[in-house]
Order: C-alpha cells, then structure tokens, then sequence
C-alpha cells in the first residue's frame, strides 16, 4: 500500500481527475478528505467511498476563493484524521473567451479560482505540514501552463502561474520536509468533455502523439506517484501527462 495510513487532502473531488485521485488513494491505503462545493456531488460521493472504506473518506465542503473556508478545510481534516500528508490541489473551472472581449469580472474569477485558490490551499496545508517536518502537496497545472491557445488568456495565465508557484512554494518547502510538485494534464476525457460532439472529440484526440483523450485515472495515477514516497527526490517538478501533446513543441 503506498500511502498506509496517510492523510491526503483532494479538492475539486467530486468528479472526473478528482474523484479518480481520491479513489486511487483510497484503494492504496490513505485516508481522504474529499473537498469540493457543497452543491456538488461530493456529499454523495463521499458516502458511497466511505461505505466502501469505512472511516477513511470524509466529505468537506470548501469554494477555494474563500480563506476562511479553505482553513475550515484543512483543520476539519486535521481535527478527523489527525494529521496531513498529502495534497492534491485540483479544484479549477474553464474559460474561453478573446482576449478582448474578457470582462474583468470572468478573467479576474478564473485567475481566483485557478491560481489564487491554489495558493490558498497550499498556504493553509504548509502550517501543519512543516510543523510535521512531512508532506506532499501536487497542484493541478495544464498544458496551457507551459503553451499559449487562443481564447484562454485567463485559464493559461492561471495555469503558467501555478507551475511557477510550485517552484516557489518547493524552494520554500525544502528544508523543511515538504515537497511541491504540479502535473500538466492534456485533454482529459472527464464528464466536461462529454459535452463535445464527436467531430470536436476527434480533433482534441488527434492533437495528443498517443491518439487519444487520456483518461482521468491516468492524471491520477501520476498525482499518487508524487504524493507517495516513491517520489521522495522529486520537488518542483511540473510531470506532463498529456500523451505525448508538449513533446514536439518549444
């Protein structure tokens, strides 16, 4: 079991990346707090799982863009399972607009939630982990963190920052015991994509070397690899997994 016993902390939860990350560290021994909005799917989800592993799935419900709602989060936690090593940073919401039609009010709510939101989750779940002298915290990044697209300046701007904040916050962490990584998905096929009709499907598929979407447990499967202790030497890492899309581009 690579994560016997400890205490790993998902947002955005209830659904695609998210419940994929909070099953896989279940099935490998952690204890999860899942977070997410409370009008979302989470209670339920949460439920169902905790049935499954009796004890060791908690719901919390947190929006990222409040302070006091994400310090709730991580001492809810910490109150439950009495400790925190682990942080999937993954709560995020879309955008797609020119440039010059991005209202202040859209652009600057991405940018909260995108990237604000994950410093908050991050700054909130550095207290107890440097106080362990242990921890590991992935923040969810993208492709359009390392590459422009058009129509998503706040989305790729929010991105782009959470790649440089992990290195940031990892120098920080160092020293102190706490590793900082962030993943970069492609195009995922989550329950967002499902909406697409097939042509668009087609073409998002053909933009990856592999050939196809890549699937949320695959995104997953990469955060328990830098959560776990396998990753011990690894911080400040952005772990592209986006079947192959970055690799021919500079």
């Amino acid at each position: 079991m690579r994560l016997q016993d400890q205490v790993i902390l998902v947002t955005g939860g209830a659904s695609g990346i998210g419940l994929s990350t909070v099953e896989r560290c279940l099935a490998e021994g952690g204890k999860v707090a899942l977070a997410d909005l409370a009008s979302s799917s989470a209670p339920a989800e949460a439920a169902r799982l905790d049935a499954g592993y009796p004890g060791r799935c908690l719901f919390v419900p947190v929006d990222v863009t409040s302070t006091e709602q994400v310090d709730a989060m991580v001492a809810t936690t910490v109150a439950k399972f009495g400790r925190l090593d682990g942080v999937f940073n993954n709560a995020g919401i879309g955008g797609l607009s020119p440039a010059d039609a991005y209202t202040d009010a859209d652009f600057l709510r991405v940018l909260d939630i995108n990237l604000t939101g994950v410093f908050r989750v991050a700054r909130a779940a550095l207290q107890p982990m440097y106080a362990q002298g242990k921890g590991s915290i992935v923040n969810c990044a993208s492709i359009l963190g390392v590459f422009g697209q058009s129509g998503t300046a706040a989305y790729s701007a929010a991105k782009g920052g959470v790649v440089n904040l992990t290195r940031t916050l990892a120098l920080e962490g160092a020293t102190k015991g706490v590793r900082v990584n962030s993943i970069g998905p492609g195009y995922i096929d989550t329950p967002l994509l499902s909406l697409l009709d097939d042509a668009t499907r087609q073409f998002l598929s053909g933009l990856h070397p592999i050939g196809r979407l890549g699937r949320p447990e695959e995104v997953a499967n990469a955060a328990l690899f830098l959560l776990s202790d396998e990753a011990s030497f690894i911080t400040g890492a952005n772990l592209m997994v986006d079947g192959g899309f970055t690799a021919g581009k500079s």
